[in-house]
């Protein structure tokens, strides 16, 4: 089996505390072919400067910024489309990636000829494994009620990506479960791995602080609706 190229991509805003650890997690990877694309999406702490130390002293890390802070759907749609790699993976910057995560994950994609999949991941505040029954349920049972997609672990075929245009960008939350059920109407191939690969912080995050909007965000992709510009 050839070892694919990968970019990891990471948008962050004022993540100074985490991110490090977050970057370090990547870096840390078992698996050789990848690269790293990290844009800050306005900061107004020293994210931007921390990124930039960890492009100075690695050749596998590109930095871009944005003037002003534009939001997570956007700024990914500028690291996707910074990218030649074969693969995009996900990760926030407030959670970190197991060192096996890429490995691990290719392996199940590859085996099971797949355009997309994300895993497990440990709940940092209370130390258990999400998403819990939902990964049980067939996808295309559990996406017509529920997002069960971890984000941040997602592995997804860049060419695939590409053609359901990226993430939409008239979702300003939920874009992963919007970009899921594109990927399922499509009938291209997603599976969870039942695999715990990632570490998920779950307290002040966007889904914690902004769970009405989330909701809101959620219901229009179920839907198939475009959602009111401005909430």
């Amino acid at each position: 089996m050839h070892n694919p190229s990968v970019t990891y991509i990471m948008a962050a805003f004022n993540n100074e505390a985490t991110i490090s650890k977050s970057i370090n997690s990547i870096l840390a990877q078992d698996y050789c072919n990848f690269d790293i694309l990290l844009l800050d999406d306005g900061s107004s702490d020293s994210t931007y400067d921390i990124m930039k130390k960890f492009a100075d002293d690695s050749n596998k890390i590109k930095v871009l910024r944005n003037s002003k802070n534009i939001g997570l759907t956007k700024s990914l749609n500028i690291l996707i489309n910074q990218s030649n790699s074969e693969f995009i993976s996900r990760q926030d910057a407030d959670d970190f990636s197991y060192p096996n995560r890429t490995s691990s994950q290719m392996k199940f994609l590859i085996k099971n000829q797949l355009d997309a999949c994300t895993a497990l991941a440990l709940r940092s505040d209370n130390n258990k494994n999400i998403p819990r029954v939902s990964r049980y349920v067939p996808l295309r049972l559990i996406t017509k009620y529920k997002n069960p997609f971890i984000h941040g672990t997602l592995l997804v075929n860049r060419k695939k990506l590409n053609s359901v245009n990226n993430y939409d960008e008239n979702f300003e939350l939920a874009q992963d479960y919007k970009l899921m059920l594109d990927f399922i109407k499509k009938k291209y191939k997603v599976k969870i791995q039942k695999k715990v690969l990632y570490q998920i912080n779950m307290e002040n995050n966007i889904s914690s602080l902004r769970i009405k909007d989330q909701n809101y965000y959620a219901n229009c992709a179920k839907k198939g609706i475009v959602p009111l510009e401005k909430r």
